[in-house]
This record gives structure tokens, C-alpha cells and sequence, in this order.
């Protein structure tokens, strides 16, 4: 079973900077836009670090190894602090969604053991696409560190309650909508239960695919220059108890351009599903989504709810993602982005910037679960696990103390 285990955890100074400044969301949810009003707001935004970009004035720079220079001073100059010990770090988030319901989850952050598919101790839920990966693994090479967390899951009963602490947080601030509170756990005996109780249990990934991936290809690495006791062998990771009370489960929906005008695309999605005419909510749309059992599709002038035909699907997964996948198939020269968020769908074709939209219902926890231990894997962007937890909380360091 999957070892977890404490480690000394790099930090900002929150004494003399604002977390809520200087934390970001997960890189693979900035827009560009996102980014510069990112680091306008904080010169010590970590996105500077964990989104590195080329910059136009030296073009010739490597912007991963602008990025590991800029934490090397960061640490130097005590913008970012090293704990003394090594430690945990319980992590609670408390949000409202879109649908004005109230989410909160905790877990857990500390270095977790890797482990390639296959062999049990790690489950992985989801196909990753091979840009963002090898991205990852050229940040990873330069820095040398964890910059922002896998977020795992664990089967461990009880391990909620263990992360419920009574003490005055480390931390608090407000971001994105998400009230942040942070603790930092040093104590022998309540590592030894956290550690025991996740090591006992194989842990899914949830959400941090490529990251995990990356963190295999750059452990190997390592491993053939080094050996297998260095850090690398562990990979940071936010592990949260596998209840549904704990977990808030969005879909990723998808935007579509490249339509040829002489495409039928309602003949086209006629095969596979009914279509009716969608008089959607002004909120709960999702929800409305769940208790008919349709997804959703989104055109300049109309939406329409689309009911999968059984008889199309006898050899799909039952998951919207996958059906859609089979129905768009079929239609050639398009293109297929994903985003979240029913507004920004309904924006990005209102907009012209995409032909249609289908809005998707998310996936349940059970069928997360029911793939990952049967070792298969859903297709890219099924899942949005809400809310995301922020980079910057803390880093981890990857080279021998």
C-alpha cells in the first residue's frame, strides 16, 4: 500500500505577504488573462513560477529555468521559508457553487509514495493529454520540486476526523470564491495515525493526472542517475477522504468550432440521441440535467436537450463524456475544447468564439471508484473535482536535504 509520509515544506513568509496574493489557481485553469492579472497583483505570485512564460523581450531564455532561478532566489531571500521539521499540512476548503450550494473539504498534504499503474497502490481515473504532460516534466526538471499538488483519494474511514483539529490555523485567507484554512501538523503521534491510515488503503487520483505521470517519467530519471532513496520516489499530493460529503464532482463541458456550414449537426446528433427543446433554469441547470437524464446542447439561437439513445451505446462507458466522444466522431475538421462553467459555454457560442457547446452532467464518485479499480480509464476532461485546491499552500523540494 502507498507510503505517506511528512516532509519540510517550503513556504511563503505570510508575515509580510497576503497568501491570497501570492497563491494562484492550478495552472491548467489560468487563462492568459488569468496569469497577467495574477503576477500585476503580486510580484511573488507563484504562478511566475509554476506557468512560466517565454518572455518576449529574451526570447532565447528558457522560461523553465528562468522559473527554478526565480524559486532559488525566492528561498534565498526569504520570500519563500523552509520548515525547521517536517510536517503535514491539513488544508480545508468552504465554497458555494453556481447552484448556491455549500461545499467544504479537508485533507491532508505530504509526500506520497509512486507507484506505476498496474500495480495497486495508485489509481489513476482519467486519459491525459501528452502537451500538458511533457510541459510538466520540463518545469519539473528545472525547478526540482512539487509546485502544487495530485489531489489523491482515500477509502481510509475515519481519516475526516483525524484532520479535524481544534487548534488556531496557520492560515486563513479568501480566494476565487473559496475560504482557505490551513493548518500545519508536527506532532509525532498524529502523523503516525494520518500516515497509517492512508498507507492502509490504495488512493485514486482524483484530479493532477499529468502531474502524477510527470512525477513517474521524472522519477525514472532520477532513478537512473541516482538510485531509488531520493525524493523523488514521492510525490506531493492532497489526499481527501473518498465520501461523497467530502467531494463536489463538476463536468468539464465542451466548446466546438470548425463546423462546416454543410454539416446537419442536429441530423447528425439525431442518431444517437432524442432531441427536445431545452427551456433551461436560470440556475441548477446541472442539476435539472441530472434528474432528466439528458446533456444539453447549446447553439446561438436555442438549447436542446439531448437523450442518449441506448441502442447507440451498447459498448460505452455510461458517461457523457464517452458518448459524446462516439457522436462527434463522425464529423470531420472540428475542433473540441473543454471548459467548465455553464456561463462560459453559453458565452463562448453567444460570442461566436465557438459553433455549439454540450453541456455534460458530472460523474459520480462511485463510478471514479468503479474504473480506477478495474484499470480503466475515462476520457480526457470527464471530470471537475470543485473547488481546486490553490498552488502555493506549499512546495516541496526534490533535492536531498
Amino acid at each position: 500500500m502507498p507510503a505517506f509520509e511528512p516532509f519540510r515544506g517550503i513556504r511563503y513568509d505570510t508575515r509580510t505577504l497576503d497568501p491570497a496574493l501570492v497563491t494562484s489557481p492550478p495552472y491548467d485553469v489560468i487563462s492568459h488573462a488569468d496569469r497577467n492579472s495574477l503576477v500585476a497583483g503580486s510580484e511573488f505570485n507563484v504562478t511566475l513560477i509554476d506557468l512560466p512564460m517565454t518572455d518576449p523581450n529574451q526570447p532565447t531564455l528558457d522560461p523553465y529555468r528562468v522559473a527554478a532561478e526565480r524559486l532559488r532566489a525566492w528561498r534565498q531571500d526569504g520570500i519563500l521559508l523552509t520548515d525547521e521539521v517536517a510536517s503535514f499540512t491539513v488544508h480545508r476548503m468552504s465554497s458555494v457553487d453556481e447552484d448556491g450550494v455549500a461545499h467544504h473539504t479537508i485533507g491532508v498534504i505530504g509526500a506520497l509514495r509512486l507507484s506505476a499503474p498496474g500495480e495497486g497502490e495508485i489509481l489513476c481515473h482519467e486519459y491525459t493529454t501528452p502537451k500538458a504532460k511533457s510541459d510538466r516534466l520540463d518545469l519539473l526538471g528545472a525547478t526540482e520540486a512539487n509546485l502544487s499538488a495530485v489531489w489523491g483519494l482515500s477509502p481510509a474511514p475515519g481519516l475526516t476526523a483525524l484532520l479535524t483539529l481544534e487548534d488556531p490555523p496557520t492560515m486563513e485567507f479568501s480566494s476565487e470564491g473559496v475560504t482557505n484554512t490551513v493548518w500545519i501538523v508536527s506532532d509525532g503521534e498524529r502523523i503516525e495515525e494520518i500516515s497509517a491510515a492512508i498507507a492502509a488503503h490504495p488512493v485514486v487520483i482524483a484530479d493532477g493526472h499529468h502531474r502524477y505521470e510527470t512525477s513517474l517519467a521524472h522519477r525514472d530519471r532520477v532513478r537512473s542517475a541516482s538510485g531509488n532513496l531520493t525524493p523523488a520516489e514521492s510525490v506531493m499530493c492532497f489526499v481527501v477522504e473518498l465520501s461523497e460529503s467530502q467531494l463536489s464532482v463538476a463536468p468539464i463541458h465542451r466548446l466546438v468550432t470548425g463546423l462546416d456550414d454543410a454539416v446537419d449537426l442536429i441530423g447528425v446528433l439525431e442518431e444517437f440521441f432524442n432531441i427536445e427543446p431545452f427551456d433551461a433554469p436560470t440556475v441548477g441547470v446541472i442539476g435539472t440535467l441530472e434528474a432528466v437524464g439528458a446533456l444539453a446542447l447549446v447553439l446561438p439561437d436555442r438549447e436542446l436537450l439531448l437523450y442518449p439513445r441506448p441502442e447507440m451505446f451498447p459498448a460505452t462507458r455510461d458517461l457523457d463524456s464517452s458518448r459524446l466522444d462516439l457522436a462527434l466522431a463522425s464529423v470531420n475538421g472540428i475542433d473540441v475544447t473543454y471548459q467548465h462553467g455553464v456561463e462560459n459555454i453559453r458565452n463562448a457560442v453567444a460570442s461566436g468564439s465557438a459553433d455549439f457547446g454540450v453541456l455534460l452532467r458530472p460523474v459520480t464518485v462511485p463510478q471514479i471508484v468503479e474504473i480506477a479499480e478495474g484499470g480503466e480509464r475515462m476520457p480526457p476532461k470527464s471530470t471537475f473535482f470543485y473547488p481546486k485546491p490553490p498552488t502555493g499552500i506549499v512546495l516541496r523540494s526534490l533535492l536531498q536535504d
